[in-house]
């Protein structure tokens, strides 16, 4: 995984080995083979889907390829993140390159080359059900291939015969299999797992950083973050979680002015259970981590052409593995902001006397309503990601005629998983306002040093708020603060 955010978030640059370059060679052979076979195959001399009755004279194969991307070029909505789309390359080629799709050696170089020069497909982001692979957004990617369609290179859009021509390629004429090798494939979907999941780590990372400025705001203990405590518990996420907050609340005067004589005897679930929420998204990130490492090494084309050259058609396009993690990668989000919105609103509630700070943390109560609104600016965050949350994978509608009758919608799951994440950094961004002005509150008394490191990068965004003014802008200079921190992960 590190090795794929490394081409894609770095620009690494990439080559075909010779060990691919012999198995490709070998599968195309088997796939020309096929071609002077009497009985059909699918896709190779047959048409798509429901019309694979449909049996192709062999001097229309070429034809039928081109047709295939030009049809299937369906796609509608938003441009996909640059990112998204150097993923997608990136698992093509590597699919490709498996030497089990049939395709010549040619069409896997020219797609590292685009990659390693940066030519980004203009890819609409809507238009897959998650089966047969991701077809309209691969078929947009396939155009270029072909000439056609549209390109950002160097800052300009340009056609696809135009970018390839400035890298000094000339546009592909699609041999047998070839197009429907290029868009049968679950890359958008494996794509964006695995920009999420990196983009995902960071915010738990952040959440757990937040919540433990969050106790010194509140005044709360550190007991629950206690080592044997979450180890009795037997799961390594929240030992973990509160390993990383025990260390960024080390030497807080805040947490040692009331030991002694504090009538309290709990702090509220939001945060006494935050270990254990944070630490179970947490083993759930990197369960879903494991799921698209697999995906990393997958062939997912169809047919797939087998090592004694035989052509089988299956159904290892279909997306459900990664759908579900999507959904799955959706409800950790949701827990991360959920348990954050709740901190968020005991801190301002006022309703713990114990506390020492004023409720909404307003300098005059009354005159000043404080950060009162952010709070509702949160809960409003967290009820449309909790939206975002209906399950993708369950909500199947067949297509082509029915012959492809049951799909997965990972693509939908995944739009979901990052609408959320987007969501999720400005809860946590409401979050860090409030504690940063409440632990300021309690000064001369510090908190730990990890944390006070945390309250002067705030500072360095946003001034103390001495008095009512808008917050709006306050928060999004947070949030975007949060997600341009370096990827993040809590330590093993």
């Amino acid at each position: 995984m590190a090795d794929a955010l490394d081409v894609i978030r770095n620009h690494r640059p990439v080559t075909l080995g010779p060990e691919a370059l012999i198995a490709i060679t070998k599968a195309q052979a088997s796939v020309e083979a096929l071609t002077n076979h009497a009985e059909p195959t699918y896709g190779v001399n047959t048409g798509f889907g429901s019309l694979s009755r449909h049996r192709i004279d062999k001097e229309d194969l070429q034809q039928l390829q081109t047709n295939l991307i030009r049809s299937h070029a369906a796609g509608v909505g938003e441009a996909l993140p640059h990112p998204v789309v150097r993923g997608m390359m990136l698992l093509l080629a590597a699919s490709l390159a498996r030497g089990h799709s049939g395709v010549r050696p040619v069409v896997v170089s020219t797609l590292l080359e685009m990659l390693n020069h940066n030519v980004m497909p203009v890819i609409p982001s809507r238009g897959s059900v998650g089966a047969s692979g991701d077809l309209a957004p691969l078929a947009h990617l396939a155009l270029v291939l072909i000439g056609e369609g549209e390109v950002q290179y160097q800052g300009n859009v340009c056609t696809g015969k135009q970018a390839l021509e400035r890298i000094g390629l000339a546009p592909l004429n699609l041999a047998t299999k070839e197009g429907l090798a290029l868009i049968n494939g679950t890359h958008l979907m494996a794509a964006y797992g695995i920009v999420l999941v990196e983009e995902c780590h960071t915010l738990l990372a952040n959440a757990a950083d937040i919540a433990a400025l969050t106790i010194d705001a509140c005044l709360g203990t550190d007991a629950y973050l206690n080592a044997e405590l979450n180890d009795i518990r037997n799961h390594p996420g929240p030992v973990r979680v509160a390993k990383r907050m025990r260390g960024r609340l080390e030497g807080s005067e805040i947490l040692a002015s009331h030991l002694d004589n504090d009538p309290r005897v709990q702090d509220p679930y939001s945060l006494r259970a935050t270990p254990m929420v944070l630490g179970s998204c947490l083993d759930q990130l990197e369960n879903i981590e494991k799921i698209l490492v697999r995906e990393l090494g997958a062939v997912t084309d169809n047919p797939i052409v087998l090592r004694d050259g035989s052509a089988i058609s299956g159904a290892n396009f279909h997306g459900m593995p990664l759908a579900l993690a999507l959904d799955q990668l959706k409800l950790c989000i949701a827990a991360v902001a959920g348990i954050s919105e709740r901190r968020t609103y005991w801190l301002l509630s006022g309703r713990d006397d114990q506390s020492g700070v004023p409720a909404y943390l307003a300098r005059e109560a009354g005159l000043e309503s404080g950060l009162m609104i952010a709070q509702y600016t949160a809960a409003a965050l967290v009820n449309e990601i909790r939206v975002a949350c209906a399950p993708a994978s369950c909500h199947n509608i067949s297509t082509s005629a029915g012959i492809e009758d049951y799909n997965s919608f990972g693509p939908t799951a995944a739009f979901g998983a990052h609408h959320a994440l987007d969501l999720a950094a400005r809860v946590l961004a409401v979050e860090l306002l409030c504690s940063a002005e409440a632990v300021e509150l309690r000064r001369p008394l510090c908190s730990g040093e990890a944390n006070e490191n945390l309250f002067a990068w705030v500072r360095q965004l946003i001034s103390s708020r001495h008095t009512d003014r808008p917050v709006g802008s306050d928060i999004e200079a947070l949030t975007g603060a949060l997600q341009r921190k370096n990827p993040t992960r809590i330590d093993p």
